[in-house]
């Protein structure tokens, strides 16, 4: 049986659609505080990249060293109250940069920024982990390519409205707005029935009656233990963690671009810069994520989705890359939209494999660990390229991040064609074996 279309499951399934216009109104709000978190840091440290970069750690650093604690937390607990409860811490700290005026309190922004981060991942454990439970098998494509689609167009649009306001109303409104965000979305959540998000039971954890009794370490090991043993799952973690070693940059190589090489140019103020390179990144990353589920389903079908994965990958590498050769702001707007546009539609196809490949009782241990261990990376990218600016210039970073980028797709593609990693065509949970829609052999 087909797939729902977009339209036809946020019509059927009431619960996901809950789900998702919590995400919408949430992930509008992040965007606001993102844009006018980095804008009111540069302003108050006349733009010092070490400031910027700091305050990018604060937002990646937490989520790296807690995602494996969230994911074992969610596999145990209710994934709906998680989510309810996170949002109502997330609003105290939205709020916090309100105290932030002058260079001194700089320490604030970056606490909240950290609070935030660290609220915020043991959301996205318990949200990511309770999609599939809500969609089902059949529609766990659609449902995924729309989560992440609406996610990166509301990157575009908050970042183009997070901009105008940071610039034409003040950062003060923006925090407001990223506060209410988080009430809506609680009480979104809160609609959502508390048997749609739970578990699927697993049969080795019933007959052993683990539950509570288990350590979170143990919970965390096992997590660890099935991706070392399960070579696809394997090789999906590690180009993510290659991928990140160059693009873990973006955030800082934007701010970089837009607020200062092309800032100036035709009147465009450092906001509206940072504020355009968001935009075309969220707008190709929609994009991508619209065609995934007919993009994902014709390369499932002729048996090709891994050369999907890495020739995606590849090439979007070197639209990163070439985006710092180019002579304006436009230029790399677009460069960067083509480049988001492979990667938006590779990483809903890849997402939903992963979700595939791994069963429901390790689904947030799994997915978690993904996202830590590429967050770790991208830290460490994020913080390598702050300190290589003392040396090169934002456009040299530019084209070196994309060009290390794009070696994962060339990784990914070399380990197939070596027959180091095939993609299963059965799939075994429990004692029940499931047809896998994604396999090449």
């Amino acid at each position: 049986m087909d797939s729902l279309t977009y339209i036809q499951l946020l019509r059927s399934n009431r619960s996901f659609r809950q789900l998702w216009w919590g995400q919408v109104v949430s992930e509008l709000g992040n965007w606001f505080n993102f844009l006018a978190g980095l804008g009111l840091v540069r302003v108050l440290s006349h733009a010092a990249p070490g400031v910027t970069t700091i305050m990018l750690l604060a937002r990646l650093v937490p989520f790296t060293l807690f995602a494996p604690l969230a994911g074992a937390f969610v596999d145990r607990w209710s994934r709906r109250r998680v989510m309810i409860a996170t949002d109502a811490a997330r609003v105290i700290f939205a709020l916090g940069f309100l105290l932030v005026d002058e260079p001194a309190d700089l320490w604030i922004a970056y606490v909240c920024t950290a609070l935030l981060s660290f609220f915020g991942t043991f959301f996205e454990a318990a949200k990511n982990a309770a999609v599939p439970n809500i969609t089902g098998e059949r529609d766990l494509l659609a449902g995924n390519a729309l989560m992440f689609s609406s996610r990166f167009l509301l990157m575009s649009i908050g970042a183009a409205l997070g901009g105008w306001t940071a610039a034409n109303v003040g950062y003060r409104a923006a925090f407001l707005i990223n506060a209410l965000s988080f009430l809506i979305s609680a009480y979104s959540i809160w609609l959502i029935p508390e048997r749609e998000t739970k578990q699927i039971p697993h049969a080795a954890a019933e007959s052993n009656n683990e539950g509570l009794k288990t350590s979170y370490w143990k919970d965390i090991r096992e997590g660890w233990l099935y991706i070392i043993n399960h070579a696809p799952v394997a090789a999906i973690l590690g180009i993510n963690v290659l991928w990140a070693s160059g693009g873990g940059a973006i955030n800082l190589i934007t701010d970089r671009l837009g607020g200062i090489v092309f800032a100036g140019q035709n009147g465009i103020s450092p906001d509206s810069g940072v504020a355009a390179l968001y935009f075309a990144a969220g707008l190709g990353l929609f994009v991508g994520m619209g065609i995934a589920r007919r993009v994902g389903a014709y390369f499932e079908f002729h048996g090709r989705t891994e050369g999907f994965i890495g020739w995606s990958l590849l090439v979007q590498g070197l639209f990163f890359a070439l985006m710092g050769l180019m002579p304006n702001l436009w230029l790399a707007c677009f460069m960067l939209f083509l480049g988001r546009v492979l990667l938006g539609a590779e990483f809903a196809v890849q997402e939903t494999l992963l979700m595939r490949l791994v069963p429901d009782n390790l689904r947030g241990r799994i997915s978690t660990t993904d996202r830590a261990t590429e967050l770790l990376i991208w830290s460490f990218s994020t913080a390598a390229a702050g300190w290589s600016l003392q040396a090169i210039t934002p456009r040299t970073l530019t084209v070196f991040c994309g060009l290390l980028s794009a070696s994962s797709g060339i990784v990914w593609l070399a380990l197939f064609a070596a027959g180091k990693v095939r993609l299963p065509r059965r799939l075994e949970r429990g004692e029940r074996l499931v047809e896998m829609p994604f396999s090449s052999d």
